[in-house]
């Protein structure tokens, strides 16, 4: 039993060693992943906003890859006051797509909408998300003197590195350049799969050993011998082992001790495997043939 119970230790520390391996770099999805993407404070001849109407605007980016909803969070210019403006909840045009983009209006004119703040972006060099609570800091940014048209903002989306874009891209990716993916950066560094191939080995045999380790070590708590529990003539030692292999209550003790008892006195039912057919013949009456019924009509 102690060795059971130390095979069970290890085997559970195991799993959550493998378990921590894989959900280490995992984290909650939620308003925590929002980011102020790119902002424009000097707006004279450039984006315009739903009434046409040319105003100071930034862009929410969502990095997650769920959907995101905003409403409930606070937007502000103001270290000093962070619910300056609440997000209303209930709106479908809060919620954010995966690796999607809102934009705001700072124009000073709420009546206008949801997406329109109480406060403008050229009487301060600060702008701020909170969340629900008011206290905690969701992101925020300081930024400098700003030129007419020319957005201020991430040079890659969700990335820390800031800067003037050459171009605006309200509800856009920031990088407007030749986008290079993954796997055709790979494809430069391995042209003929090499690289690849062995990767996929390593993780192939590192996958078996981990599954043999875990295999070997837990077999001994799945794996009960019946076969000399079930044996011909049982033994006492036999039932001995496998009562110290497994932990079973009395009731159960008690059941497994009678029909080992009755099994050992052959107490049970013999039933001959032999089917016997009797073949019976029907003697043969001149009364019961068909030939003598009295159907003929008299002539």
């Amino acid at each position: 039993m102690i060795k059971s119970n130390k095979t069970i230790r290890f085997s559970g520390a195991l799993i959550a060693l493998v378990l921590g391996l894989f959900a280490g770099n995992t984290y909650a999805q939620s308003t925590r992943d929002l980011r102020i993407n790119e902002l424009l404070v000097i707006n004279d001849s450039n984006y315009v906003d739903d009434y046409g109407q040319h105003c100071a605007w930034f862009e929410v980016f969502n990095s997650a890859y769920n959907t995101v909803d905003i409403g409930g969070s606070y937007l502000t210019n103001d270290p000093a006051n962070p619910t300056k403006y609440y997000i209303p909840k209930g709106d479908p045009i809060t919620q954010i797509p995966p690796r999607n983009y809102l934009v705001f209006y700072a124009d000073n004119v709420p009546t206008r909408g949801i997406l329109h703040l109480n406060f403008t972006l050229d009487e301060t060099n600060y702008l701020a998300i909170y969340e629900g609570n008011g206290k905690n800091l969701i992101d925020a940014i300081k930024f400098g003197p700003q030129s007419p048209d020319v957005s201020f903002g991430r040079l890659t989306d969700g990335n820390h590195e800031w800067g003037f874009l050459e171009k605006t891209t309200p509800l856009a990716n920031n990088y407007t350049g030749t986008i290079v993916s993954a796997g055709e950066k790979f494809v430069e560094m391995d042209p003929y799969g090499v690289g690849m191939a062995v990767i996929a080995m390593s993780v192939v045999f590192a996958a078996l050993i981990l599954l043999y380790i875990v295999f070997k070590n837990t077999k001994r708590l799945y794996s009960i011998n019946f076969k000399k529990l079930f044996s011909r003539e049982p033994t006492k030692e036999a039932v001995a082992e496998i009562a110290s292999e497994v932990e079973i209550s009395g009731e159960v003790n008690a059941a497994i001790a009678m029909a080992l008892y009755l099994y050992i006195s052959e107490l049970h039912d013999h039933e001959e495997a032999i089917l016997t057919i009797k073949k019976v013949s029907r003697t043969y009456s001149p009364w019961s043939s068909k030939i003598y019924g009295l159907r003929n009509q008299l002539r």
